[in-house]
């Protein structure tokens, strides 16, 4: 004879693992082409100068030199790859 009622199942208990988004060099590193400044859903980030745009709007070094990221008067924030020989700040092309 059981002296345990019976255990209904949890519907709760799944989750999925974190997609490891964000920015991953922060303004004024140091980065060489090809490396990935920020993976993110959608482009909260836009490509300035000398950055590039995956397939999955991951935003990467395409020139080496120093991350900087650009607040536009539209409201779109511009991640831009300054080259060290000129630190000066470009211009974005949305301006």
């Amino acid at each position: 004879m059981a002296h345990k009622k019976a255990g209904g199942s949890s519907r709760n208990g799944r989750d999925s693992a974190g997609r490891r988004l964000g920015v991953k060099r922060f303004g004024g590193e140091a980065v060489v082409s090809g490396n990935i400044i920020v993976r993110q859903r959608g482009t909260k980030f836009h490509p300035g100068v000398n950055v590039g745009l995956g397939r999955d709007h991951t935003l990467f070094a395409t020139a080496n030199g120093h991350v900087f990221f650009k607040h536009a008067a539209n409201g779109r924030t511009y991640v831009c790859v300054v080259e060290p020989a000129n630190d000066s700040v470009p211009a974005v092309a949305a301006e």
